[in-house]
């Protein structure tokens, strides 16, 4: 497989599969609750990824190595995963994949980076854009129904602000004071750390005396392997290669287009309806993602 080719598909994934992901939390969520979910998320992908590095054989961390990433295994995914998955009790699918703010952490965290995103008037002024348009679409959206009276829903904003900022600053620690361990295993101690932590917590916090296992819809056990397996594993590996080879805040402008793919779903399979002014907004979105995308296609053109 070509770089380029393997770079668009990283690209799709993060893109169109993260979009996704917030539709299939709204499913799982029928069926089971938030901290369960969240756990049961990541220990199916961490086994699997096991599993993978078992059968190739990959080198056996020390135990240096696995204290350090079931750390910030906790820091990356229950920031990024668990606040969200919350947060989508009180709020809809598509209002929370609008909330996410990981490009502008990137932009204030990535310290080393500033150089290139500051010397970029397309990047500057397409991430500006971008956000233009996720305002106006986060303006235009509902609160889930019967989520709860409007604190919830402000602290629900609140929590995946939170969220985005720690998931930001655990990649880019890793990036920067990478281990000797490959990605396939550094992952999966980091996938099962953070999923061992929310069993806990949904036992500690009652969470987990809401499952019923008689209640379970299909569509919701669809949903969760699809975010175990699709989500959680593939697509948060070729974002782990993405932010090894490209400035991480070119590669967060995900987060700028998760909202339109969520949006989408919701039209198509939740009956949520979609204004002239929504579509607007997510045009202003799709011009943003290709003015912070210009720097890299002028680079490519040279080369």
């Amino acid at each position: 497989m070509s770089y380029r080719l393997k770079l668009f598909l990283a690209f799709a994934a993060i893109y169109i599969i993260w979009g996704s992901t917030f539709f299939g939390v709204q499913l799982a969520l029928k069926s089971f609750p938030p901290f369960l979910l969240s756990g049961l998320r990541l220990i199916i992908a961490g086994i699997a990824l096991v599993i993978y590095c078992v059968f190739t054989r990959q080198a056996t961390p020390t135990l240096q190595d696995i204290t350090k990433h079931a750390f910030w295994g906790l820091v990356i995914f229950v920031g990024g995963i668990v606040f969200v998955v919350w947060a989508q009790q009180f709020i809809s699918s598509s209002l929370a994949s609008s909330i996410i703010t990981t490009p502008f952490w990137f932009i204030i965290l990535d310290r080393p980076q500033w150089k290139f995103y500051f010397s970029s008037k397309w990047i500057i002024c397409g991430l500006f854009l971008s956000l233009i348009g996720v305002i106006i679409l986060m303006a235009f959206k509902q609160a889930r129904a019967g989520s709860g009276d409007e604190t919830m829903q402000v602290i629900a904003i609140l929590a995946i602000i939170a969220g985005s900022f720690l998931w930001v600053l655990g990649l880019l620690y890793l990036k920067y004071k990478p281990s000797p361990v490959s990605v396939y295993v550094s992952t999966p101690i980091q996938m099962l750390s953070a999923g061992m932590f929310c069993l806990v917590l949904s036992y500690v916090t009652s969470d987990l005396n809401k499952f019923e296992i008689n209640n379970v819809l299909p569509s919701a056990v669809y949903a969760l392997f699809y975010l175990a397996i699709i989500s959680s594993l593939f697509t948060f590996l070729a974002f782990q290669w993405l932010i090894q080879v490209k400035p991480p805040a070119i590669v967060s402008t995900y987060s700028y287009v998760n909202p339109m793919v969520a949006t989408l779903l919701g039209w198509l399979f939740a009956n949520e309806n979609i204004s002239v002014i929504q579509l607007a907004a997510l045009a202003i979105i799709l011009t943003g993602v290709l003015f912070v995308n210009i720097p890299r296609y002028q680079a490519s053109v040279k080369s």
